[in-house]
């Protein structure tokens, strides 16, 4: 893997930046800058924003630092952020929506939260646990993920701290795992993001902290592709939102604008089919993941055989390793003992475009998204910092 962050090419594999240029490092960063004690700087904000005492982070689902450039022609004030402040990050690893919002808001790397997927089976059963629908009889979300979010971290030091995001989140156990600790404001479009975010930004006269989450370019990208006319569509309201965000800063505050992952679309001769082929069922009792990271619970003694036969088949459009072989890789950053059986004995990370579905065991439209992500190629694992003072 590359440490070349935002100059490898775009399906070249990179590592996670854990330390100092990742997700994780987002809101340590801004509580340093709110003074909150003990907070540590890994990607020195604090000089560069010295005097802010409010500082918005806004995070756009899907908007990797590869798909900028294809967003350009149709968003103005992202180009123009870009040139300016931009500077490019890394998501954890699977490089997927829920294990990224959980990576922001509690600061520490997957292996430590144990959101490891979009989905994960729960150890000791064959049930699997789908991190965004969260359903009745799925782990408490407080013990799941027991890490103290940096919400919770700023409110105890005094700071005023909002969460900004759709409606229908509130109360998820995926809001309860990354953001707990924020006051709850539910904003359905990009206008009401704006004035909702900056509403809460100026509230108060005290030290204040927006956690803002924005869905529709990751959307539109699944649904439709990467620069579709959908898509597109997304990007430019999105620079309006921006804009508005830009305008409406405070003197005394910041905006800092990222992402929990990017996308590539995934043609369809290079996508395979577990629940077709028995090769790749052999020996497997849970599938978990996504078509991009595949974590495959077999049969005792079967590991090998699977790993044989995963390999065999998929060739050079993946990875095979054991669970051992990819939490040494440091993908996961260190993973918590309690944490190691969310993880698939086998562990099948896609290279290039391809993907692997599960077309009877998955929804059905699974099947039929063009944009794909969640494994390690620079167009998937890097991301935006946008750093704006007002």
């Amino acid at each position: 893997m590359t440490g070349l962050i935002g100059r490898a090419r775009p399906l070249e594999i990179v590592a996670p930046g854990y330390g100092g240029g990742s997700l994780a490092d987002v809101l340590p960063s801004a509580l340093a800058v709110l003074g909150v004690p003990g907070a540590v700087d890994p990607l020195g904000l604090a000089a560069e924003l010295s005097g802010v005492r409010r500082i918005a982070v806004l995070l756009v689902d899907g908007l990797g630092w590869y798909q900028i450039p294809t967003a350009a022609p149709y968003a103005p004030t992202l180009t123009g952020l870009t040139a300016a402040s931009g500077r490019p990050l890394t998501c954890g690893f699977p490089s997927t929506t829920p294990t990224s919002l959980v990576t922001l808001g509690s600061g520490v790397a997957p292996g430590a939260h144990g959101v490891l997927g979009f989905t994960v089976r729960v150890p000791g059963t064959e049930r699997v646990l789908n991190h965004i629908e969260w359903r009745d009889g799925d782990p408490d979300p407080l013990r799941w993920q027991p890490v103290p979010t940096q919400l919770e971290r700023a409110r105890a030091a005094g700071v005023a701290v909002t969460v900004v995001s759709r409606p229908e989140f509130g109360g998820t156990g995926l809001t309860l795992a990354a953001n707990r600790g924020g006051d709850y404001r539910g904003a359905a479009g990009v206008d009401a993001v704006a004035t909702t975010t900056l509403a809460a930004l100026t509230a108060g006269p005290g030290p204040t902290l927006v956690s803002a989450y924005h869905p529709d370019v990751d959307r539109h990208g699944h649904l439709s592709g990467v620069d579709s006319l959908p898509w597109r569509v997304a990007v430019t309201e999105l620079d309006g939102l921006l804009a508005r965000l830009v305008d409406g800063l405070p003197p005394d505050a910041a905006l800092l604008v990222t992402a929990d992952h990017g996308q590539l679309d995934i043609p369809a001769a290079d996508r395979f089919d577990l629940d077709t082929d028995p090769r790749l069922t052999d020996g497997v009792r849970v599938v978990a993941g996504e078509p991009r990271v595949r974590y495959l619970h077999v049969a005792p003694g079967a590991t090998a055989d699977v790993v044989a036969a995963w390999s065999a088949v998929l060739g050079t459009a993946a990875r095979v390793l054991t669970r051992e072989e990819a939490v040494a890789s440091g993908r996961f950053g260190p993973v918590a003992t309690g944490h190691l059986d969310r993880i698939g004995d086998v562990v099948v990370i896609c290279n290039d475009t391809y993907a692997v579905l599960a077309s009877r065991s998955e929804p059905p439209m699974v099947s039929s998204l063009v944009a794909f992500h969640g494994a390690d190629t620079a167009a998937e694992m890097t991301i935006p910092l946008l750093v704006v003072r007002g």
